[in-house]
Order: C-alpha cells, then structure tokens, then sequence
C-alpha cells in the first residue's frame, strides 16, 4: 500500500484524529489571543471582549455544523467545495448532454445523501462527488427500463437513494440487491474490521435503510449471497436488468467477473456503473474494466464522473 493510500485508510484516520483535534485546540487558543492582543492596541477592553464573543459564537456555529455534515459527525466529511462541486456538474453535464439537468441532480442528490445519512443507520460508502455523481447521472442516462441490480450494497442507503432520484424522474424503479451480509465491509487487502459506525452491515441494517425510499424501496428483492456463485446469479437472472451498479469485489479478477455476468443479464441500452473506476486505492477496478473492453463486449464505454465509470449497453 502506498503512502497516499495509508494515510487514507480507516485505521489511519482513526490513530490521527486525536493529533488532529489537538492541532485545531492549539490553533484556537492561539487565534483567541491574537485577536485579544490586537483589539486590546486598536480599540480597549470592550472591542476585546465583543470580538472574542463573536468567536466563540462562530466556533458554536462551526461544531453545529461540523456534527451534521463534517468529520466529526461522519465517517466521511460530506461539507461541500466549490471547485469538486464544479467539476462534477460539467463530468455528469457531458454524459447527459444538459448542464442544467445536471446541476439540478446533483443538488437533489446532495440534499438526498445528506437527509438518509442522518435518517438511516450506517453509511453511504464512499466520497461524496461520487456517490452525487452516480445518484444524479443514472436517471439522465434514460434507461431503457426500470429494473435495477445493484451488486454490494453495504447498508443499502445508496440504493435507497438512487430510487428516490428515479422516481423524481418518473420512473417506477423495481430493486434487486446481491451482497454476501458478512456483518463488515469485504475487501481485499483491508482490515475486517467492524464497522466505524458501529452498525453490522446485515440485511435487517439494509431492510430498514430501504424503508426510507417508501414502498419501492420495502418491496426490494434481496439476494444473499456472492455474485460470482452460480446459485445467486440463477436466482436473480429472471430479467434484463435497464441499470447494473458493479459495486462488490473491488479485485481485478472479481470486477471482471461481475462485468461478465452484466453482459449476460443487461437489457439492450441498459445503463452499467462500475463503482470506484479510476481510485488510485483500487487499481484492479480500471484494470477490469480497460482488459474487458479490449475484447468482444456489448457495452460502450460513456465516461466517468468522480470515480464512477459509465457503460451503454447495446
């Protein structure tokens, strides 16, 4: 693992976070005292006083702020830069082929992510342009039909999500979910450690995420199991499926396989999001998928947007 990917880790974050929140105690205490010392030589006693207030209020604004979108509050931080935010909407406006269109989504998937962390249990994994990007893009990509698969769910908030935004475009999306339920997050090369929010990922941890989504996300087919297994596959093989998410074994080999399995189970035009394509942490990801489109395939590579690959099926 390289050093970017190190410190990026869970357990990385977990062992700095205390030399980060001293940090920050220093850096207040030494701004309180600068603004004393200059008040006290521009304006007296009372200016000191009105602005050390207006700090401490701003440091009570920033901690409310912080518990409901910040670092503190989240595994991830889901508070909002201009120049990402930028990117993304010109990423997701050049696979829809409408910068309004996009800007609109991606706000409406922002409010979306921020209202079902705070109402479900768990998380979303992942960076938040990213999954903004997959929740505003699918339903402007107009799959030819409203059958979704979604391969990993973790908690199963993202598909609750990405319901909400296609019934917001009219659709009447129909849920199919395939993941192991190993009670933690599996991936190679990763610790198997529980979870940092403390909530098992499980079915019954996903069954009440998808209660948020209203009757589409309570009547979602759920499939345990691991998508390269013959059995899961034969269970949940009855349709084409108009949008395929490739979220689960993050190896080279076992992303080539789920793409393989989409080639058999997509209907024609269906839309295919392979997760996490183009993350220096998961390299096998764009390994996968740049081997797999060298040889026969039906699917056309579309772009990515954030870390999210889009594929057309034909």
């Amino acid at each position: 693992m390289n050093s970017r990917a190190l410190l990026r880790s869970p357990a990385s974050r977990r062992l700095l976070r205390p030399v980060a929140d001293l940090i920050d105690q220093r850096i207040e205490r030494q701004v309180r005292s600068a603004i004393r010392r200059t008040a006290g030589t521009v304006a007296g006693g009372a200016d000191t006083e009105r602005l050390v207030r207006e700090v401490d209020l701003l440091r009570r604004r920033q901690l409310t702020f912080d518990l409901l979108l910040g670092p503190h509050g989240r595994r991830t931080s889901r508070i909002l830069a201009q120049a990402p935010l930028e990117r993304l909407y010109g990423e997701v406006a050049a696979l829809a082929g409408d910068r309004d269109a996009a800007e609109r989504n991606v706000a409406a998937a922002y409010r979306l992510l921020v209202a079902l962390e705070s109402l479900g249990v768990g998380r979303i994994a992942g960076g938040t342009m990213n999954i903004c990007g997959k929740l505003g893009t699918v339903p402007l990509l107009d799959p030819p039909n409203d059958d979704i698969l979604e391969i990993g769910t973790l908690y199963g908030m993202f598909s609750a999500g990405l319901l909400r935004m296609m019934e917001r475009d009219g659709r009447s999306p129909s849920l199919t979910i395939v993941d192991p339920f190993a009670g933690v997050q599996l991936q190679p090369g990763t610790d198997q450690a529980a979870d940092p929010t403390g909530t098992p990922v499980d079915e019954h941890a996903v069954r009440t995420n998808l209660q948020l989504a209203g009757p589409a996300g309570t009547a979602a087919r759920i499939q345990r199991g691991y998508s390269e297994d013959p059995e899961t596959r034969a269970a949940v093989s009855d349709r084409r499926y108009g949008v395929i998410v490739v979220d689960g074994d993050h190896s080279a080999e076992g992303v080539a396989q789920d793409l393989q399995w989409a080639e058999e189970i997509a209907a024609p035009g269906a839309v295919v999001v392979l997760d996490d394509y183009g993350d220096a942490q998961w390299p096998g990801i764009k390994d996968a998928l740049d081997d797999h489109l060298k040889g026969e395939s039906r699917f056309t590579y579309l772009g990515k947007a954030a870390h999210s690959a889009y594929l057309r099926a034909s």
